[in-house]
């Protein structure tokens, strides 16, 4: 299958030089994630979880594809600088630090957290440090000590209007999946068990078919900009992590639904007159409150070609392919950039180019590198 050697390809020849090449910071430790479109360093701040992330995905490659020692020691790079200079006193982590280590914004962001423990834990695989493995542990049940009240302190809203979030579900559902090895059984299928029923019960909206990115404590829906707000992306996201879960619990009613909300949720928010996945959405229709909602960004439409194909590969249904070709054709058509390496983020809702970047505030080295061996794998599992 001409997908399996393409994006194996990619990701080897690529995407991860392009990094190995442009984002290390020898001086200071950690990495540059503002990349221009060649790979030069534009802006010099570092942004915890986008450390995490790379950590994680230079640990990962380790464990799952080679025993590279370079890509041990890009890790390494990126374990040792969080240490360092990642965490306050209590064990939070900072948003952003300057290039020497020196924190820049508040840990008011669960995410910093979140990609720290999954870097930690895949790094103690590869490098078999049993303080890191430690500090995977504690970093999630901190993660978990959080979970009601993400921003603690640095929370803005009064609690007027209480929504709960579903980025918190939707991530523990893979994280947990990653710390699988740091934890007790009887936590991981708790987190899984909490993470399948807000995922699944709460957030996944029966009539409609549609993941809301808020509800009320309850699950009941707010009408207001933030209760009717549907993030593609996101949804679709969470359905490859609930398609995992599925095949780890052999579920397959849960693989079915899941299969069929990635399609609903393409359904709603294809762009029928430029092609590509909307960034937000009204979940009635109304104008959201994101100035951005019709732009295309590259993690959004990588999220899509993942879940297609691990949907793919456990239903063999044919709407799932014919969406995934379609999703393919756009994305690689349009993100994708052979002159210069990696791709782009960023387009206007013609398609259009909208910042060449490579690399930022919130994106760096993670959704491309995953979705290029998720897709790889998952297509060579087909094959097969």
């Amino acid at each position: 299958m001409k997908y399996t050697s393409l994006y194996k390809n990619t990701l080897l020849n690529d995407i991860v030089p392009f990094w190995e090449k442009n984002s290390i910071d020898l001086e200071y430790g950690g990495y540059f994630t503002c990349l221009d479109t060649k790979g030069n360093v534009y802006d010099s701040d570092k942004f915890m979880w986008l450390q995490g992330r790379q950590a994680w995905t230079f640990s990962m490659l380790y464990n799952t594809v080679e025993k590279n020692d370079n890509w041990l020691k890009m890790a390494k790079h990126g374990i040792d600088f969080i240490i360092e200079h990642g965490m306050d006193k209590d064990g939070n982590f900072y948003f952003s630090t300057t290039k020497e280590g020196n924190p820049l914004v508040q840990p008011y962001n669960i995410f910093s957290d979140c990609f720290a423990a999954m870097a930690f834990s895949q790094y103690a695989i590869a490098s078999g440090d049993k303080e890191v493995k430690e500090l995977a542990k504690k970093t999630y049940l901190n993660i978990l000590k959080k979970k009601d009240n993400p921003k603690g302190s640095y929370e803005k809203t009064t609690g007027e209007r209480p929504l709960k979030s579903f980025s918190l579900p939707m991530i523990l559902s893979n994280l947990v999946l990653e710390l699988e090895g740091v934890l007790d059984e009887d936590e991981v299928n708790k987190t899984i068990d909490f993470s399948i029923n807000e995922v699944m019960n709460v957030f996944l909206d029966e009539k409609s078919g549609l993941i809301y990115e808020f509800v009320r404590p309850d699950g009941s829906h707010e009408d207001s900009f933030n209760g009717r707000l549907i993030n593609p992306g996101h949804g679709i996201e969470a359905m490859w992590f609930m398609i995992d879960i599925g095949v780890r619990r052999k579920d397959s009613k849960l693989i079915e639904k899941a299969a069929d909300t990635i399609l609903r949720i393409l359904e709603y928010s294809w762009d029928d007159k430029h092609g590509g996945i909307f960034y937000f959405m009204d979940a009635l229709g109304k104008p959201p409150q994101q100035l951005e909602w019709d732009q295309k960004l590259w993690w959004v439409h990588l999220e899509a070609l993942v879940a297609l194909a691990k949907a793919y590969e456990h239903t063999g249904r044919k709407e799932l392919m014919d969406w995934y070709e379609k999703v393919h054709d756009y994305a690689w058509s349009h993100f994708s950039d052979p002159k210069n390496g990696e791709w782009f983020g960023y387009l206007n809702r013609q398609g259009d180019v909208l910042l060449d970047l490579k690399g930022g505030k919130w994106k760096g080295c993670f959704h491309v590198p995953r979705a290029m061996y998720q897709c790889w794998k998952t297509f060579e599992r087909i094959e097969k």
